[in-house]
């Protein structure tokens, strides 16, 4: 009689492994809390951001004045200011047009600022970059990715640039954001979150490039 044998079935390596979750992220690696000076910098370019979006703000504000204005004139039973009230949306449309312009200018500088109170993630694995794909967009010219020891993907982020990033892959102890990217390789600062900020300047991370270095 021939004894049955344990029938053992072997994983698919040929399949990479699905890249981390959020939650995945923040129950299996090493995190810490922004520093005080990390989140000064980036506050800096939300004010200097500020700076630059308060004139399309004050314009939308006045302009929002003059509809309100024209509109009280063209019901106010004066003869001479008939027709007012049709000048009313032209002014509406402006307010509206700088509102949205000013609220634009704001929105990543205050993401950016908000993305602060997550953790910064440590990992001892690998940086990868790659070049485009099928759901690249246009202006993007790749991926980089820190991996994990096991060649999972604990986040991967686009890189602007032209042409195609070259597939690449070392060790590396990373640390690295959610929203902005990796931020040291190997003690090393990317450039992601600069040394200093000046007061104009503007407040959003930019994805990371290539490195040139390794």
């Amino acid at each position: 009689m021939i004894p049955k044998r344990e029938i053992v079935t072997m994983p698919d390596v040929s399949v990479p492994p699905p890249p981390l979750t959020a939650d995945q992220r923040r129950a299996l690696l090493a995190m810490r809390q922004w520093t005080p000076a990390e989140r000064k910098i980036v506050a800096r370019g939300l004010f200097g951001r500020m700076a630059i979006a308060v004139e399309p703000a004050i314009i939308a504000l006045l302009f929002g004045f003059f509809t309100l204005g024209l509109l009280r004139l063209a019901y106010d039973g004066n003869a001479d200011h008939q027709g007012l009230q049709l000048l009313a949306p032209i002014f509406a449309l402006g307010a509206l047009a700088f509102l949205i312009y000013a609220v634009f200018l704001m929105a990543k500088p205050v993401r950016a600022l908000r993305e602060t109170y997550q953790p910064i993630f440590v990992v001892d694995g690998y940086v990868r970059t790659r070049g485009r794909d099928d759901f690249s967009i246009r202006g993007f010219n790749g991926y980089v990715a820190v991996l994990l020891s096991d060649r999972r993907v604990a986040c991967e982020w686009p890189t602007v640039g032209e042409g195609n990033l070259r597939s690449f892959e070392y060790a590396a102890l990373c640390e690295f954001s959610e929203f902005g990217g990796i931020h040291a390789i190997d003690g090393q600062p990317t450039g992601v979150l600069p040394q200093s900020f000046s007061n104009i300047g503007v407040g959003t991370n930019r994805p990371p490039q290539e490195s040139s270095g390794r």
